[in-house]
């Protein structure tokens, strides 16, 4: 498998889980959306780039293309658990990456002013009679 069948297949899992999570709810909405989200998963398999190379190739050289093999079920864990919550101190506070947007947005709103009154200045210098 290639690095980017590996990362279809993680997608493929992610939503295999979302799909047991929705199904634990036990609701109408959690299984119908349980079921859309197996189906994804499903599909989202069937779009592995080696298996649509195999399809391309299968299809230049004359033969018909196969479906590709169905795909293995992942592992079944009944009780996923989330990931803990991280704790107020293991946060790391935001850090700022630079000005404030809106300190640009004044900027540019003071040039505007300023432009605006050098031109009416200009324009009241050389009047048209």
């Amino acid at each position: 498998m290639t690095s980017a069948d590996l990362l279809v297949e993680r997608g493929a899992q992610r939503l295999h889980r979302l799909a047991g999570r929705a199904a634990a709810r036990g609701d109408g909405v959690g299984t119908w959306l349980a079921e859309e989200l197996e189906a994804d998963a499903a599909f989202l398999r069937r779009l592995k780039p080696s298996l649509i190379a195999g399809r391309m190739r299968a299809a230049k050289n004359g033969g018909d293309p196969a479906e590709p093999p169905p795909p293995a079920p992942p592992p079944a864990n009944p009780n996923p658990e989330p990931p803990p919550a991280p704790s107020a101190a293991a946060r790391k506070p935001k850090s700022s990456n630079g000005p404030s947007p809106w300190l640009f947005v004044g900027a540019a709103l003071v040039a505007g002013v300023v432009a605006a009154k050098v031109l009416d200045w200009r324009g009241h210098a050389h009047p048209r009679d």
